[in-house]
């Protein structure tokens, strides 16, 4: 009997790596080898579908079926019973979640997809990224071809004008006009830059993209160049991003190979050729005049604005820069109309915008949702809610430049101006959910010492002021808070705001001013109280045996420092003067007989 023919296609992101989807598409292969079937099942790596939750997924077609949380050990019996048998394996199908494709409408409205609408992520997760026949398989470089044969550099930034697109790198600069600035120059050489620094804590949203599409990426910059009339595009990256790069490097080539890029592209008289450059993972090269400072082999450090990149920029010429992310949307404007992509989204803030949902939540991943979303379908539709049944805090949102917004705030709809009323920014896609664990003093020390950390140096406002914020914060989450310390940090952040050179010191006490306001009565228990009432500040923690305690030794045997005291079947002791808050003890409890005081 012949056996049915398969499609699979097994994420082979990042994430997924490091759980082993090599190793499972070895196995998957060898049995399948095994079966006899390897000839008549084919079989595609892709980048992340969204879900690294539940990684690595193996979707299966026709039928499909969604596998997460595949290990090696399970391939035998997915082969065996469903491509051999066609009985798929209940046990490891995700039932609850489907996806939503632009292109391939295949999967049901509900759940983890059920919110999203995937514009810049339309092929992650679907394609093999590093196959450019897969990519042409779902209109890839058609808007090029489009635009080289049908439209003028005038009328394809008219169209990116007219569809609202708005940059997603953070500032929110309305994309068409950027471009318009950079075409009216008059220059011997422009250049079109592709910011891809993506260094904000938790953030993956470009690293995965890329990994996943890099030729919707490359797409984007070369019709940005015949925009503006450019005949050299540079991906700025980070070099912590490998698995990006290498995807990056075959994707030029194979762009190349096929007259997408270099002289003469598709035969006509535009040329134009992309190279990569890789930065050293500095924060502050995610800024626009740092990151040319970068390329131009100088310390990434920031100017002063005007000059605009788009008068002078990389080497004085003329500089179209953008991010991932919003470069990714511009295959699809082309295609498929600016009315279209500005049909989607809120009056001000069009189109989707692509998150990195990290933290307290039970879904984890990648997300891109349409413009006007609000923060709670975000966290419970999209990610399915606090785990444990703990009861949610705050959002962060934007990054170390963004925002904590207590749970009150969840009915804010995701555009930039609603976040910034609320208090926070959109930022580049970070997204971070807190829990009621969460010390949000402890919160805003972490994040002010990566900004402080960051900092170039070159003004004194950011250098000093956030080196003053951080050591008042440290005073406080060790207990030694003092009053007026709260009006003192106010008092710097906003002189930080106010005077700092570029964007990372004029929003890095974001997170500091937004706990002070949102969650002002925790800054005044560190300091009146002596008390963290999350648990998390260990110089502000007692542990306490309460009359749960059968006497079981557990605390004794883990305590590094002999501070608990007493014997077998009774009741024990810590000695606080010798205890060194490390609470091995209270992990080691089973019985809930020690209490953080």
């Amino acid at each position: 009997m012949k056996q049915a023919s398969y499609k699979l296609t097994l994420c082979d992101g990042t994430t997924c790596i490091q759980k082993q989807s090599r190793e499972i598409y070895k196995v998957l292969r060898e049995e399948m080898k095994k079966h006899g079937i390897l000839e008549n099942v084919h079989t595609d790596l892709s980048g992340c579908l969204g879900m690294c939750s539940k990684g690595p997924i193996l979707l299966v077609n026709p039928g499909y079926v969604i596998y997460g949380n595949v290990q090696v050990g399970d391939i035998p019996e997915i082969v065996e019973s469903h491509l051999v048998k066609g009985k798929p394996v209940a046990r490891l199908i995700i039932q609850e979640d489907h996806l939503y494709n632009r292109f391939l409408r295949i999967f049901g409205d509900v759940n983890f997809f059920g919110k999203q609408m995937r514009i810049a992520l339309r092929n992650c997760g679907i394609i093999d990224p590093e196959n450019v026949d897969n990519y042409l398989a779902v209109r890839g470089y058609e808007a090029l071809a489009k635009v080289l044969t049908d439209m003028t550099p005038e009328a394809v930034v008219a169209e990116v004008k007219k569809s609202g697109l708005r940059g997603r790198g953070g500032a929110g600069f309305p994309t068409g006009l950027k471009w318009e600035f950079t075409a009216r120059q008059q220059s011997d050489e422009k250049y079109v830059i592709c910011n891809a620094d993506e260094g904000d804590p938790g953030a993956f949203m470009d690293r995965s993209a890329i990994e996943g599409d890099p030729h919707t990426i490359l797409e984007g910059m070369i019709i940005g160049g015949y925009a503006i009339r450019a005949s050299k595009g540079i991906i700025y990256i980070r070099a912590e991003y490998p698995l990006a790069i290498v995807r990056l490097e075959k994707a030029i080539a194979a762009a190349r190979q096929n007259g997408f890029l270099g002289e003469h592209i598709l035969g006509t008289d535009f040329s134009f050729d992309i190279e990569i450059r890789l930065g050293a993972g500095a924060f502050v090269c995610g800024e626009e005049t740092a990151l040319i400072h970068s390329v131009e082999g100088s310390r990434g450090m920031p100017r002063p604005r005007p000059p605009y990149p788009a008068v002078s920029g990389l080497f004085g010429k003329p500089t179209l820069i953008n991010n991932v992310e919003t470069w990714a949307n511009i295959p699809v404007i082309i295609l498929d109309g600016s009315d279209w992509f500005s049909s989607v989204g809120t009056e001000t803030s069009k189109g989707t915008k692509v998150f990195a949902l990290a933290g307290k939540v039970q879904n984890t991943g990648l997300v891109e949702v349409p413009m006007g979303t609000t923060l709670r379908q975000i966290v419970y539709d999209i990610g399915g809610g606090i785990p444990n049944n703990k009861k949610l805090k705050a959002i962060q949102t934007g990054g170390p430049s963004g925002g904590c917004l207590p749970a009150e705030y969840l009915d804010t709809q995701i555009d930039y101006e609603s976040l910034a009323k609320a208090g926070s920014i959109m930022g580049s896609g970070g997204m971070i959910i807190i829990d009621e664990d969460s010390c949000m003093v402890a919160l805003a020390k972490f994040f002010i010492e990566f900004t402080q950390d960051e900092s170039c140096g070159k003004c004194t406002p950011c250098r000093e002021g956030t080196r003053r914020m951080l050591e008042i914060l440290t005073r406080i989450t060790e207990g030694k808070g003092k009053t007026g310390d709260i009006e003192k940090l106010e008092r710097l952040g906003q002189m930080i705001k106010s005077a700092s050179l570029c964007g990372l010191g004029q929003s890095a006490p974001n997170p500091v001013l937004s706990t002070i306001k949102n969650f002002r009565q925790e800054y005044e228990e560190h300091i009146g109280q002596k008390k963290c009432r999350a648990g998390q500040c260990a110089a502000l923690l007692s542990y306490v045996v309460n009359d749960k305690c059968v006497g079981c030794g557990a605390c004794k045997r883990v305590c590094p420092v002999n501070a608990v005291e007493g014997t077998r079947k009774e009741k024990h002791t810590i000695d606080p003067a010798a205890c060194i808050r490390c609470g091995q003890c209270f992990d080691a409890c089973k019985f809930s007989a020690i209490n953080k005081a």
